[in-house]
């Protein structure tokens, strides 16, 4: 099987590319696969011809293969991407008036068994690579004809897996989207989420070049949090909270909370008052996301009192924003990424 030159950094494909050829032709091949986004070594026209065939010989590019595109009524796209070894992985485009942002995957599956997640029901099949990573925004952005000009594009690792849990990998793929050389996304427009894999956490924050950081709280007490994110019985609330507080944050950074509200479970106005108190003396910012349903999740979603009321007791202490839903028809909204189909129309 050939390999795939995407995820491979500038040394790695010198190294390919053998000690005979000079080192501004591994530049050429990667200023191609990763700025000019070509889908065939051979469409490198920078480099000679007998070294385009005998790169294509041995190599490819190594970008995914669509398995099925669903269109959303709001604009929404959801891919279905298939991998090299057959398995699919899911991509989402949401585009808006001033930024387009893509939402990736970083293993296939999830580990983490979030109660109202429906991804969580998939389990773990295998994690992506660095490649496979960085292969989900090409192929969107090819799609679409972004990354074009000086167009406003955000990426957030919030589809499918734990992104802590194959850590190597994301930051190699976040080098590779950053490096100016090449895709040139700032990390102030990359953010990662986690369910709080502390250890992870901080590993993360010593990483030179990194996304920020997004945590999903959820819940507003130990006990709650320990029903709906079963991983709170390994890292409590209260040492994630911690670890949150000993956080290098970047003097433009601030951390951002994630809480899915559901209906009569964690969407009180008590429940908005103890997360105030909990993230009132970090610099933080919290996204309230009103549950996105599916089948096989046993919560529903909350009154729109509920999370007016909620917000509004939260932002009298911090930053508080709801996160309009986007895909839901289409089953692309946060939660819903489980490879389902669409009830037709």
């Amino acid at each position: 099987m050939p390999q795939a030159v995407l995820g491979m950094e500038l040394s790695e494909i010198q190294d390919a590319l053998g000690s005979g050829q000079k080192p501004f032709r591994a530049k050429q091949v990667y200023q191609a696969v990763y700025r000019e986004k070509v889908s065939d070594l051979y469409q490198i026209s920078t480099i000679p011809q007998e070294l385009r065939i005998a790169l294509s010989a041995t190599h490819e590019v190594g970008l995914p293969a669509l398995e099925r595109r669903y269109d959303s009524a709001d604009g929404t796209r959801r891919y279905l991407l298939r991998l090299a070894d057959g398995k699919t992985v899911e991509t989402v485009l949401m585009p808006e008036d001033t930024r387009d942002t893509v939402c990736i995957s970083s293993q296939v599956g999830c580990p983490v068994d979030c109660r109202f997640c429906m991804t969580a029901a998939m389990g773990l099949e295998r994690n992506l690579t660095a490649g496979e990573i960085v292969g989900q925004v090409l192929y969107a952005a090819r799609d679409n004809g972004l990354l074009e000009g000086e167009g406003r594009f955000n990426i957030v690792m919030m589809g499918m897996g734990e992104p802590l849990l194959n850590l190597p990998n994301v930051l190699k793929a976040t080098r590779l989207l950053a490096d100016r050389n090449g895709m040139a996304i700032s990390e102030k427009r990359m953010t990662l989420s986690t369910s709080g894999i502390i250890p992870k956490m901080a590993e993360l924050g010593q990483a030179e070049i990194r996304p920020k950081l997004a945590i999903s709280l959820n819940a507003s007490t130990e006990e709650q949090r320990q029903e709906l994110m079963p991983i709170t019985r390994k890292y409590h609330l209260k040492d994630l909270l911690e670890a949150c507080r000993a956080y290098p944050l970047r003097h433009w950074e601030k951390l951002c909370f994630e809480y899915v509200l559901m209906r009569g479970v964690n969407d009180t106005d008590a429940d908005a008052r103890r997360v105030a108190g909990l993230l009132g003396n970090l610099n933080c910012m919290v996204n309230l996301i009103a549950l996105n349903p599916g089948p096989g999740i046993p919560f529903e979603m909350p009154d729109p009192e509920r999370v007016d009321s909620f917000q509004q007791i939260v932002r009298r202490t911090l930053p508080c924003f709801l996160r309009k839903p986007r895909g839901r028809d289409i089953f692309a909204a946060c939660g819903q990424l489980r490879r389902n189909e669409p009830a037709p129309v």
